[in-house]
């Protein structure tokens, strides 16, 4: 069965389920039909008993009887046209016709109810008799008569063909096969229809799979209608080829900003060692300050493109899953004021930082404030001012440069966007992609915005507790064993 087709599946199912209810609908009226015909007949046989004890009464006071075995040509009997015989069973088993053509065989049964005596007894079986079944009905009777000079209790009974019930029954039975069997033709017509209405849907959604897996056509959508199960996978279907094409693009959006952003300092590096290259073929010496200005320039597109690599490989990385432990925010953040501090030794760095631990992967919240620390150095004015403070889990980084136009605003953490007055500056345009999904990862989140008087405000709010959890250092311990205050982790 299972390797059938599902709509093979569906139809067969289907048909065996109607052909059951039909087959069980045809049974239990056969069943009923054959009740009732049967009490009918038992019905009559008690009425037949009736009928031949009236006709044994007169018989008594007519004086001796004349005990037959079979009716005469002459009609001296009534012969009963619905079929009912009736005989008397003496008590030595020999028995006389009453009503009918002939007698039929008795039982013990029978011959034990002509000595039972006065009381009211009766027995009903069924006999074969000259390759006939009769059903028989058997009761004494307080009739007696005279036969063969002496008086005799006699016991009566009556009798039926079985051909009246199983007659009917036979032909009802070949009705209700010939029903049965249309049924069946009807279940699997039925069953074959509900099969191609029902699995329209499904053959419209693999008829989709099947284009997508051929053509790779992310932007195919199935039209869902109603609220079904079906309409459900539909809907399901269209959210997971739109997820794909959405991560496909964004694959393709980051190589091409990945080539963009790589094509222009190795082509200034290309161009800087092809004039030492030159140089030195032609034995012209390029003078000593040029020549370690060039040097220089080398140095920094090579530092640039090692910090645009590692931008890319912290961004290729997958989103689920990091190895998340208790990490002490303060000591990160204190480690990165001192880089900054290093990068921008112009500038007047004031910091306020309180004990604050938190749940996230270690390197790359490091990398994080880094990048917030550098973004701070990179826009303020010489001899500038940074403003940094950690409070309850807020970290805040104020510059008093020339702030971030409105505009641009809700771009700031895109991948490898850059505004306009920042393009000259150097940067990857990474930095604070890798700050969102780092703050994201840890549960919490990240916002830049206008600050009061200028520059610009940039907030770091990530879940944790002011102590960490005894005996266990900050920087080794497992994510499994929260410290007291500590929401669960982002996706727990």
């Amino acid at each position: 069965m299972n390797r059938l087709p599902l709509r093979s599946r569906l139809t067969i199912l289907t048909a065996a389920a109607v052909l059951i209810a039909v087959a069980l609908a045809a049974l239990a009226c056969w069943l009923i039909t054959r009740n009732e015909l049967n009490s009918q007949l038992d019905r009559s046989l008690s009425q037949g008993v009736e009928d031949a004890t009236q006709q044994l009464s007169r018989a008594s006071r007519l004086g001796p009887f004349s005990c037959q075995s079979a009716a005469p040509d002459n009609g001296q009997y009534n012969i009963n046209p619905s079929s009912v015989s009736a005989q008397i069973v003496l008590p030595d088993g020999k028995t006389c016709l009453i009503t009918g053509t002939k007698t039929f065989a008795t039982t013990a049964a029978d011959r034990s109810i002509a000595t039972s005596g006065p009381q009211r007894v009766s027995v009903t079986h069924t006999v074969h008799s000259d390759g006939t079944a009769l059903r028989v009905y058997t009761v004494n009777t307080n009739v007696r008569l005279i036969l063969q000079d002496q008086t005799q209790p006699v016991a009566l009974s009556v009798a039926r063909p079985l051909s009246v019930v199983t007659d009917p029954l036979t032909t009802l039975a070949w009705v209700l096969l010939a029903v049965t069997g249309i049924g069946a033709v009807g279940a699997a017509s039925a069953g074959l229809l509900i099969a191609q209405t029902g699995l329209r849907p499904v053959d419209t959604l693999t008829q989709t799979v099947e284009h997508i897996a051929r053509t790779e056509d992310l932007n195919v959508r199935i039209p869902v209608e109603g609220q079904d199960e079906i309409a459900r996978l539909s809907a399901s279907f269209n959210s997971m080829t739109a997820a794909l094409a959405s991560s496909r693009d964004r694959q393709q959006q980051l190589i091409a900003d990945a080539g963009h952003e790589l094509r222009t300092p190795l082509t200034s590096l290309r161009t800087n060692i092809e004039l030492l290259e030159r140089s030195e073929a032609t034995g012209r010496a390029i003078p000593p300050e040029d020549r370690k200005a060039l040097l220089a320039s080398v140095k920094a597109q090579m530092t640039e493109l090692a910090a645009l690599i590692g931008d890319l490989q912290e961004l290729s990385r997958p989103d689920a899953g990091p190895t998340l432990q208790v990490v002490a925010l303060h000591e990160v953040t204190e480690t990165a004021l001192a880089r900054a501090r290093l990068r921008g030794p112009d500038l007047k760095i004031v910091a306020d930082v309180a004990p604050w631990f938190v749940r996230s992967e270690a390197a790359a919240l490091e990398r994080a404030i880094v990048n917030l620390m550098d973004n701070a150095v990179k826009f303020s004015p010489p001899g500038g001012e940074i403003e940094v403070r950690l409070r309850g889990g807020l970290l805040t980084v104020r510059d008093h440069g020339p702030g971030i136009p409105a505009e641009d605003l809700p771009h700031v953490f895109e991948r490898f966007w850059r505004s306009p007055s920042a393009r000259s500056l150097p940067g990857s345009g990474l930095g604070l992609s890798i700050v969102a999904r780092t703050a994201q990862q840890a549960g919490g989140e990240v916002s830049l915005s206008p600050a009061p008087g200028g520059g610009t405000l940039a907030a770091l709010r990530l879940p944790g507790a002011p102590t960490a959890p005894p005996d266990l250092p900050p920087d080794t311990q497992p994510s499994d064993v929260p410290p007291s205050g500590f929401p669960p982790p982002s996706g727990s």
